[in-house]
Order: C-alpha cells, then sequence, then structure tokens
C-alpha cells in the first residue's frame, strides 16, 4: 500500500528542528542553552623548557647545598686554627753524614831525622871537672844517601838561647863517627859545657849542610 504524498503545506522536518529538539532545555526555562565547542586539546610542555627547569634546579640544589656547607660552622663559638706539628722521623735517611774527605797522604819524613831526650852526664876518663849537660840524641837517615855522624856536627841550644856546641870526650857515651847508609840510624850522647836547660839539638850535615833540628823532650 502506497504512502500518501505530502501536501505542499506539508513540510518534512529538518536537521534544525531535530537539532532543537535534542538540545536539552535551559535551566532556567529561557529557551535552550548556546552551543559551546570543545576545547582543543592541551599541548606538552617543549622539550627546551624542560632542559632549562632541570639545570635551573640543580643550579638552587647546589646554591642551597653550598649556603648549608658553608654556614654549619658558623655559630657563636669560633673555632681556632688547628696546628698541625710536623716531627720528622729519624729513620737515617734526613740529615745525612757529609761524605769523609779524601784521607791524606802521610805527609813524607824529612830526609834526615832528629830526636833528643834529656840524660844524666856521666864523666869519662877525660874529665877533669867543670860543669856538663848531655842530651841522647838519636839520629836516622830517611834520605837515598849515605849521611856522615860526627858529636862535631851536633850542638844544644838552650831555654835561654844559649847555643853551646859539642865537647868531645866528656861523656863516656859520647856518639861515635859514623856513616850511616839509607835507612839506618844511631844513638849517642851529645854533651855542652856548662848547667842549662837544654831546649833543642840542632845536627848539620858536614860543616857546611844544612841543619836539622831535634825538639828536646
Amino acid at each position: 500500500m502506497s504512502q500518501p504524498t505530502p501536501g505542499p503545506h506539508q513540510q518534512q522536518p529538518s536537521h534544525h528542528s531535530q537539532w532543537v529538539q535534542q538540545t536539552p532545555p535551559c535551566p532556567h526555562g529561557h529557551g535552550p542553552a548556546p552551543y559551546r565547542p570543545p576545547l582543543p586539546p592541551k599541548k606538552g610542555m617543549p622539550g627546551w623548557a624542560i632542559v632549562l627547569i632541570t639545570l635551573g634546579g640543580i643550579f638552587v640544589l647546589i646554591m642551597f647545598i653550598g649556603i648549608f656547607a658553608g654556614g654549619g660552622g658558623s655559630g657563636s663559638e669560633t673555632k681556632k686554627p688547628t696546628t698541625v706539628e710536623t716531627v720528622k722521623k729519624d729513620d737515617g735517611t734526613a740529615d745525612p753524614k757529609p761524605a769523609d774527605k779524601p784521607a791524606q797522604k802521610p805527609a813524607e819524613p824529612a830526609p834526615v831525622q832528629i830526636t833528643a831526650k834529656k840524660t844524666a852526664f856521666k864523666p869519662s876518663v877525660l874529665h877533669d871537672g867543670g860543669d856538663f849537660t848531655s842530651v841522647e840524641v838519636t839520629i836516622t837517615n830517611n834520605s837515598d844517601e849515605k849521611i856522615d855522624v860526627n858529636p862535631l856536627y851536633f850542638s844544644i841550644t838552650s831555654t835561654d838561647g844559649s847555643k853551646h856546641n859539642a865537647e868531645l870526650g866528656m861523656d863516656e857515651n859520647q856518639m861515635d863517627v859514623m856513616d850511616l847508609a839509607p835507612g839506618e840510624k844511631t844513638t849517642g850522647i851529645i854533651t855542652g859545657k856548662g848547667a842549662f836547660a837544654p831546649e833543642y839539638v840542632t845536627y848539620t850535615d858536614g860543616l857546611f849542610g844544612e841543619g836539622v833540628r831535634g825538639v828536646v823532650s
């Protein structure tokens, strides 16, 4: 069965009438509520802003840590600086001893060496009286040649500077006349006239040789 065709005065409901019917009435009864388009979705925060915020937070945190660390020790009492004394341990390495100087070579002995000491005068058979002073003398030949030994080559000097030549035949232990080879030595008595304090004995190798002294002990 066919439906009746609507007449010219009959109109089909429009889309507007459908929207009006679907729109809920205004709560105050003044008509339909106005159309509100939906809000656009919120955009996320850009990456550079996140980085700046993070760095700023780290900077502020570091500032707070520095403030608390620096102000933690400040109070009503001021701490005195602690003095730390360093004590050196004697481990044998500090202050090393200076290096030993090379040993010096011993001085070479004189070609002729004289030693003398005071001794008692022992008169010989030739002594005819008077005071005499005797000195026991040892002469050593350190040279490479022989030397002549004779009582006449000796003299005695007293403590007051007086020189006394040797007197022959007055002391029974008078030094003999001889030649001394290199390395040899001999001992004998040298006697001077008078009573005096002997200071040193002088030996002259030959009548015009160089004199060698020996202090009387």
